[in-house]
């Protein structure tokens, strides 16, 4: 398992030196980043604010340590706009940029894999946006176990690795893959496909690095499931087809 995602990293990395391709990266997080600057403009402080007066914000400000009260409520509030901001870079990503990072790293690294898939546009916009809900409604409803430690570190991570997974893994195979190569493969490779999703949450958290953590994940995902399309019809190790 962790050859496959330490291959579909390093094939990444290989990627990154071609100059077209940093277009792909690029675009998506700079709107996120000017979205995200809007947004703190307007709402950072009432979000503080919000979050200050509802509990345990307000139990801790009651016993005396407002400060520690405004810093978690800060942090919260902050949580929530890297969160949407990163929904908005992963929606621009899955709905326009794959599309045209896929046939670019397909053409130059997969050109023997044939195309046996339905590339459709509105069928993928569709599952990113559903994706995109369900992960806002999940986000929401588990905010509660944030309070337990380690969980608001590991249940935001998880959440970006399960919307990594459902968006990326759907649309990196949607071209090359029949229906059902794509559930087989979705179905055998679950596991490490959550674990690439979850390293690349875990660089959405990096700063500045982190807003383009939705583009340098589909390019890892496009790596990695193509990679494991190629092999499902050519059985071979992993690492015999390596740069």
């Amino acid at each position: 398992m962790m050859i496959e995602i330490a291959v579909a990293l390093r094939r990444s990395l290989f990627s990154l030196g071609q100059g077209k391709v940093w277009l792909y990266i690029l675009g998506p997080g700079l709107v996120a980043a000017l979205f995200m600057v809007a947004v703190s403009v307007v709402f950072l402080d009432r979000l503080i604010g919000g979050f200050v007066e509802q509990p345990p914000m307000s139990w801790i400000a009651d016993w005396g340590a407002a400060w520690l009260a405004g810093a978690l409520a800060a942090l919260a509030g902050w949580l929530v706009i890297l969160s949407a901001g990163y929904l908005v870079a992963m929606l621009l990503t899955a709905v326009f940029v794959l599309p045209l990072m896929l046939d670019h790293v397909a053409a130059r690294d997969y050109p023997d894999l044939a195309r046996l898939g339905e590339d459709s546009f509105v069928a993928a916009a569709w599952n990113s946006v559903w994706a995109a809900a369900l992960f806002v409604i999940a986000w929401t409803l588990t905010l509660p176990l944030w309070l337990i430690p380690g969980f608001g570190v590991f249940l935001p991570l998880s959440w970006m690795a399960w919307l990594n997974r459902r968006t990326f893994a759907h649309d990196a195979l949607s071209a090359h893959a029949t229906s059902g190569e794509a559930r087989e493969l979705r179905r055998h490779k679950a596991t490490p496909l959550f674990c690439l999703g979850f390293v690349m949450a875990a660089l959405a958290h990096v700063p500045v690095a982190g807003l383009f953590a939705p583009s340098l994940a589909a390019l890892a995902y496009t790596h990695f499931c193509l990679e494991s399309l190629r092999q499902r019809r050519s059985p071979g190790p992993w690492t015999s087809r390596t740069p």
